[in-house]
């Protein structure tokens, strides 16, 4: 296990992309990430920009998925000019998929012992809260088939159960690692949701802007707590192919 760092977590490859230079050089260690976009924004090509740019720069990351195995993923970075494969081989990334099924189950068995508590089996997962950054992607998918967060929505409990999940965020941001969360807000219900966007150190918007006949895409910082630099509140970028992420454009509110 990694020592606790006071220094910022670098994004890394600057001379790649701009990044990390306009999020202010880096994610403060301990740090609460929250990550949200509509469906296509993104989400996933950040979450990647942000393990390949950790694990370059010698932290380690816990990466899991809803999405991707790990054969999709170690193409999907290759496409991006990512280059996972040493970085899986030294073990400084844990590529961990979530298989929740089209079911709203686990693939395979009986449904009713498969479908266990999802984020129970995640919190007892003593391998995956090992690194120094721990993404989940997207961390919507896991709540939505989570059979007892379900129920608590059903009871309007919904708020209540987002805060046990945060209790133990805390625990683990205490012990100086960092934590980031991709969401599709669309799917989870405003109670659902709020408590994550109030207890996030880092909050990103993720939006598709259409202009004329372009779709551009943009990051919108709306909270940064202990930034280094100064923060852009909006930063255009691109997802190129053979690339990655691609600074467009900034502009400072």
């Amino acid at each position: 296990m990694s020592a606790i760092k006071s220094e910022l977590l670098s994004l890394g490859l600057e001379d790649h992309d701009r990044l990390n230079k306009e999020l202010g050089g880096g994610i403060p260690p301990g740090s609460i990430v929250l990550v949200e976009g509509d469906y296509g924004a993104g989400k996933s090509a950040m979450s990647q920009r942000f393990s390949y740019g950790l694990c370059e720069e010698g932290h380690t990351v816990t990466y899991l998925s809803t999405e991707l195995t790990v054969g999709s993923f170690i193409d999907q970075m290759h496409s991006l000019s990512y280059d996972m494969v040493e970085h899986m081989l030294d073990e400084s990334i844990l590529f961990l998929h979530a298989d929740i099924g089209d079911s709203n189950t686990f693939s395979g068995g009986d449904e009713d012992q498969d479908r266990k508590e999802l984020l129970k089996r995640l919190m007892e997962a003593d391998v995956m809260w090992e690194s120094d950054f721990i993404i989940i992607d997207t961390f919507d998918a896991i709540l939505r088939n989570d059979p007892k967060f379900e129920a608590l929505v059903r009871q309007n409990e919904e708020r209540q159960a987002a805060l046990e999940i945060i209790s133990y965020f805390r625990d683990i941001i205490s012990r100086g690692k960092s934590v980031m969360l991709t969401v599709d807000p669309t799917t989870l219900n405003e109670d659902a949701i709020s408590p994550f966007r109030a207890i996030a150190d880092v909050f990103i918007e993720l939006e598709m802007i259409e202009v004329g006949n372009d779709v551009r895409r943009q990051i919108s910082v709306l909270r940064f707590a202990g930034m280094g630099e100064q923060v852009g509140d909006t930063i255009g970028y691109s997802v190129r192919s053979g690339t990655g992420i691609v600074i467009e454009s900034r502009s400072v509110a």
